[in-house]
């Protein structure tokens, strides 16, 4: 069986308008070009607009369909307003939010500056917050129903984890935002699912994470019980049905897609215990060169 094919029927998701946030790079972009195969307008956001316009005219000649690149950074709530009606000026409706844009860094708790703890939290929980708001509001004052908000978590946003403590405070409120509002706003045909990937590296993301050698050293792969990591069309996957109509029945729920890592070891990057201290000066200091990058 090949677990990279496609799994939704052409045009699934055909006459819907999804925002993407984080949706120039990485796993953000792999979703993205599956909802646009599937017929959905996408809206990609972040910081970096060079990126995301690059990003939007590949998938657009990839694909064929429509994608929209609006610069926002999601930490700041003027922008995430502006940024949703730039998106209804291009499109006209907005019918789901994909909360995906997210901060992380490997580091004992204590060498964080309390700048850098706050940079995670604005980035994953605040931005969560600020774009939900924006899009809640809007749907229930202007009385549409059918709405989807889809969140990416991790598993260690309810197992907590070692060295990743900024990471894993947001992403638990992002859980409790998902699951109380899922509730709370279905009666206004509003919908509030999660995903907790396990490991789906992307080149960018995990080289930030894990620079130089430490990805061989600490082979993820070897902590999930299925031996392997994710593909990245396994999560796009999961993402389209769960912001499908297919899905209608589906409402408060996270989804763990970790092919059972969790389950041998709870918390992700507690294997980082055995870097010794002068491991991590020399981990801060090719971080802060990638940084400059």
């Amino acid at each position: 069986m090949d677990f990279t094919k496609k799994m939704l029927r052409d045009d699934a998701l055909k006459g819907k308008t999804i925002i993407v946030t984080g949706g120039g790079s990485g796993l953000g972009k792999a979703m993205t070009k599956y909802f646009m195969e599937l017929g959905a307008n996408v809206a990609i956001t972040s910081r970096n607009l060079e990126k995301l316009q690059n990003t939007a005219k590949e998938l657009e000649n990839e694909t064929g369909g429509k994608c929209f690149a609006v610069q926002c950074d999601v930490r700041h709530y003027d922008q995430v307003e502006n940024m949703r009606d730039e998106v209804l000026k291009e499109f006209g409706n907005i019918d789901v939010l994909l909360n995906n844009a997210a901060g992380n860094f490997i580091s004992p708790t204590e060498r964080l500056s309390a700048n850098a703890f706050d940079t995670i939290i604005d980035i994953v929980l605040k931005g969560s917050k600020n774009c939900t708001m924006a899009l809640g509001k809007h749907w229930i004052d202007t009385k549409q129903k059918d709405k989807t908000v889809l969140n990416i978590v991790t598993t260690y946003a309810w197992t907590g984890s070692a060295y990743v403590v900024p990471s894993a405070t947001a992403k638990a409120g992002v859980l409790a935002m998902t699951r109380s509002l899922a509730v709370e706003w279905a009666k206004y045909g509003i919908r509030f699912n999660a995903i907790a990937p396990g490991p789906f590296p992307t080149k960018g993301a995990w080289d930030r994470l894990l620079p130089g050698d430490l990805k061989d050293k600490f082979d993820l792969a070897k902590k999930v019980p299925l031996k392997r990591v994710g593909e990245h069309q396994e999560l796009a996957n999961l993402a389209a049905y769960l912001v499908s109509d297919f899905s209608a029945y589906v409402n408060g729920e996270v989804i763990t897609i970790d092919g059972g890592e969790w389950l041998k070891g709870a918390g992700q990057f507690n294997l980082l215990e055995a870097i010794p201290e002068e491991m991590w000066d020399q981990l801060e200091a090719m971080i802060k060169a990638k940084k400059g990058n």
